[in-house]
């Protein structure tokens, strides 16, 4: 009897152990209705077309994902989608052309094939679409006629919808992450898997408890692509890290605020707050944990960036004052230091002289004030002196062609490039660059230092690619802020603008610049005590390196 009963038994919890295992959690549903809709929409040939608004059709379909709850079940909801959205025929032009050199660390459809959230009829459905995709133009995407990055188009803002609306919230996902997923040409470099960032920020999205709480999930979702280029503010966000300032600049490093410069003089004078105090705590919280705790809501390629990015998370608050511990002549203390709307800080940029010529014959160009029509002038005057420092710590304006013309002997490949093939969304190209400099004479023949540090972004770091290929080029500093490449920008739902890198930017022998930043000949970064002190020493090396070589 007891065995007879324990046969039963065994049945019974076999077969609820078989069930839950069969049962799709909330999340696996959405995730596979997030890579559907993404798919057909940038596949399918009547979707592609603009044949549908795609949008309501998530919303119709979602009540049915809801209601599924198996593969089995979940499949047939996705079936019964496609027949409604009419035949695919076959596609003769679909064929991959292998005279295309495609670049292949991004691409990955391979989620069609998950058995354990699709049956083998819906793989099978897929994989022909995929085989016989959309060809020529596309409703919700195009390239840019000059470079090929994409632009997003025909997508609805929905401004000032109201963000307790759950389908809309998941539209804002579904439709961020697919962008992502089809055009961003690092997402393989992203440092969760993509895939495992929708299953991250689904729950998220579902369940906000305040219209805040939606929006710091949106930012969270676009810094997670790990982009300098991408960022995420409005309204909404702004109070939650705060609009009033301390009256200075400060660099984050050693876990610690190093103040580094001062916004308004007079303010700072205040509370005499100077440069190179070393703040420790803020209101009681050492200054490495606000920055952890705040980081996933900072855009970076990496930390470097990231750093110099979290001006507005570290002392920035609702209140006009803050309590600091901070070190000065090797003695802490602590005390309360005014904060003020930026609008009372009068912050004036200080642009610089365009160049100048330091101790031992040694020219100095700050590279982010000098202009293309102010380059010959300025390497006549520098013609004879035995090195020129091109200060690249800023953003230049489009004097890289003209540069490279004097300190290179040649014309040089510097980069190659990717850029989104819309007719395989997900594939990248790979295409050669421009060249930079002149074939004959070298017009200056002195040694050429860049320096370099993470405030190089973007057109800087294509500006050093280019200088580095001079005849006699030396790069001096730390890493860049690895977001080279042009610029996509487009609304995410809600009407708020957002960001990111839309080609891909490598050096002629492949090697990655996005995250990476360019490449450094010497490695050298501030100091406390430098800054402390008032030193450039990273100028300071680049001059000791000429005088060491000569």
């Amino acid at each position: 009897m007891k065995n007879t009963i324990f046969f039963f038994l065994s049945l019974l919890i076999g077969f609820k152990t078989a069930v839950a295992q069969n049962s799709l959690s909330e999340t696996e549903k959405l995730a596979a209705t997030a890579k559907v809709w993404g798919f057909l929409k940038y596949y399918h040939p009547n979707v592609a077309d603009g044949k549908y608004n795609w949008d309501e059709e998530l919303f119709k379909v979602l009540p049915k994902v809801r209601a599924a709850s198996t593969k089995e079940e979940l499949s047939q909801v996705y079936i019964g989608w496609l027949d409604n959205i009419g035949r695919v025929k076959e596609c003769k032009s679909c064929k991959q052309n292998n005279s295309i050199e495609y670049f292949d660390k991004n691409f990955d459809t391979s989620w069609i094939s998950d058995n354990l959230v699709f049956t083998a009829e819906l793989s099978k459905r897929l994989r022909f679409i995929e085989q016989n995709r959309h060809q020529g133009k596309k409703y919700y995407v195009s390239a840019s006629k000059k470079i090929g990055n994409i632009e997003v188009t025909n997508e609805i803002d929905y401004k000032g919808i109201d963000w307790h609306d759950e389908d809309v919230r998941l539209l804002s996902l579904f439709r961020y992450w697919n962008i992502i997923e089809y055009f961003f040409p690092y997402k393989y470099q992203t440092d969760t898997n993509w895939d495992k960032v929708l299953d991250n920020m689904i729950p998220k999205f579902l369940y906000p408890k305040t219209e805040l709480e939606y929006q710091l999930a949106m930012l969270e979702l676009v810094v997670s692509i790990d982009d300098s280029h991408a960022g995420y503010f409005n309204d909404i966000i702004s109070p939650y890290f705060g609009q009033y300032w301390i009256p200075a600049q400060f660099k984050l490093m050693e876990q610690r605020a190093i103040i580094t410069g001062l916004y308004n003089d007079s303010l700072a004078r205040i509370d005499d707050i100077r440069i190179g105090d070393v703040i420790t705590k803020i209101n009681g919280q050492e200054v490495e944990g606000i920055f952890n705790e705040k980081e996933k809501y900072i855009s970076g390629s990496n930390i470097s960036r990231k750093r110099l990015n979290a001006f507005h998370t570290i002392f920035n608050a609702s209140s006009d004052s803050v309590m600091i511990e901070f070190v000065r002549n090797n003695q802490t203390a602590t005390k309360t230091i005014r904060r003020y709307l930026r609008d009372e800080l009068n912050i004036k940029g200080k642009e610089g002289e365009k160049f100048k010529i330091l101790d031992g014959n040694i020219g100095y160009v700050n590279m982010g004030v000098i202009a293309p029509k102010d380059v010959p002038e300025i390497m006549e005057v520098l013609k004879s002196t035995k090195a020129i420092i091109f200060d690249i710590r800023n953003y230049p304006k489009g004097t890289l062609y003209a540069v490279a013309n004097y300190i290179s002997s040649k014309r040089n490949d510097f980069y190659k490039v990717t850029y989104p093939d819309l007719s395989y969304p997900g594939k990248f190209i790979w295409r050669k660059g421009s060249q930079c400099g002149q074939s004959g004479d070298l017009k200056y023949k002195g040694r050429v230092i860049l320096l370099t540090n993470e405030r190089a972004q973007s057109h800087a770091e294509f500006t050093i690619m280019c200088l580095q290929t001079g005849d006699n080029v030396t790069t001096i500093g730390s890493q860049t802020s690895g977001a080279d490449g042009n610029v996509s920008v487009f609304e995410m739902v809600g009407g708020y603008k957002t960001a990111i890198t839309g080609i891909g930017i490598f050096y002629p022998d492949n090697t990655e610049t996005q995250r990476k930043g360019v490449k450094i000949d010497i490695e050298v970064s501030p100091t406390l005590q430098g800054i402390k002190d008032g030193r450039d020493e990273v100028l300071e090396k680049a001059v000791e390196f000429v005088n060491s070589e000569v």
